[in-house]
């Protein structure tokens, strides 16, 4: 809970893929379905969080999304968990992977691109959406 507290407005308005709150993490911690879950942490703290989602709602390609602590970014932890999250979803089966990133986001699209992701030219609610295959 106290990594989602401590996420920034800009965290937030970027990162929201369920509410960021008690009830939220309570549910994660919680999930029994076919959708991933994963934080990268140390004995104190977690440094990053990481989903694949989509499998319970029945898609085939699953959904991709990352948030990394403000005071751990620039150390390679995105990469490592993106990469973790690509061999989770390899063992599973899938053959590619989704997500949507903010076009103001320049930071994670770099990240996204250099991982090898591809994104198309229109927008989905707003935000551009990538594909990488595995």
């Amino acid at each position: 809970m106290r990594f989602f507290v401590s996420l920034s407005e800009e965290d937030r308005r970027f990162f929201h893929p369920h509410p960021l709150t008690e009830a939220g993490a309570r549910l994660v911690c919680e999930h029994s379905g076919a959708d991933l879950y994963y934080a990268l942490h140390t004995e104190e703290r977690i440094l990053a969080y990481g989903m694949l989602r989509g499998w319970d709602a029945g898609f085939e390609i699953p959904s991709l999304g990352m948030v990394v602590a403000a005071d751990s970014r620039g150390r390679g932890l995105g990469k490592v968990v993106v990469s973790l999250l690509h061999e989770a979803a390899r063992q599973r089966g899938a053959q590619r992977i989704r997500l949507k990133v903010y076009s103001e986001n320049k930071v994670a699209q770099r990240l996204y691109r250099s991982l090898g992701y591809t994104f198309r030219d229109e927008l989905e609610d707003g935000q551009l959406v990538g594909f990488s295959d595995l």
